[in-house]
């Protein structure tokens, strides 16, 4: 009888420690289990965020660009007329609210529509305000009885001309005076056809470089500054 008591005692204390550790194993189980769902839980917000980051930065862009293409154009200069100020493959950047918010100055460097035609756009210095008197003569611009101060052309002109600038129109010229199809042969530019002003230059990044000034007969009016303050030198 002993024997058997004895018996049945160890095999129940076995029983016993079984339970003890099966309880103890499904208990590290069940810790385990939360710290999984927070790690998933971890996981898909990171993923959220990430997505929500990436539409946030794309529908910046968007909004950037539209408001660049709607106050700005870039050109891209393909001839001559320009020379040496501007030389083919130039890359620049238009101001397209220029007038819109302020008035045209001689030695303004404009884009226009060619006779209004908008798949025709040309790029010139303006010479001649509205009510300006033009005369070129032995290879000075004459405006306003002021001979300009033109460091930036690339030779003289050597044709003659007298005009008086129209009401709401532009008197330009190319500063590759011999080369330029502007308005000494074809008349003046409409503000309406002005698309806007040349601000800068680009590209290539070695020309980079402001195209604004003073206007050119104030400019010349003081021979000491013209050659550093002229527009697009």
């Amino acid at each position: 009888m002993t024997e058997i008591n004895k018996d049945n005692f160890e095999e129940n204390e076995d029983s016993a420690n079984m339970d003890i550790q099966q309880t103890e194993n499904d208990g590290v189980k069940n810790e385990t289990k939360p710290h999984d769902s927070e790690s998933a839980q971890s996981e898909e917000e990171k993923k959220k965020g990430f997505w929500k980051d990436l539409i946030q930065t794309i529908v910046l862009a968007a909004l950037i660009f539209l408001v660049l293409n709607t106050l700005t154009s870039r050109v891209k200069v393909f001839n001559v007329s320009m020379q040496p100020t501007l030389k083919q493959g130039y890359l620049l950047l238009v101001n397209k609210m220029a007038y819109k918010w302020g008035e045209p100055k001689r030695g303004d460097i404009i884009v226009f529509h060619h006779a209004g035609i908008e798949d025709q756009d040309y790029i010139k210095r303006v010479i001649g305000l509205p009510g300006d008197h033009i005369e070129i003569s032995g290879g000075v611009v004459i405006v306003n009885d002021t001979p300009l101060t033109e460091p930036y052309i690339k030779e003289m002109p050597r044709y003659t001309l007298t005009e008086t600038v129209p009401n709401g129109k532009l008197f330009v010229l190319g500063d590759n005076r011999n080369q330029s199809d502007d308005s000494h042969s074809w008349g003046f530019v409409d503000m309406d056809w002005v698309v806007g002003k040349a601000l800068f230059i680009y590209w290539p990044l070695s020309e980079i470089k402001l195209l604004t000034g003073p206007d050119i007969i104030e400019n010349s009016a003081r021979p000491g500054l013209s050659v550093d303050f002229a527009p697009g030198t």
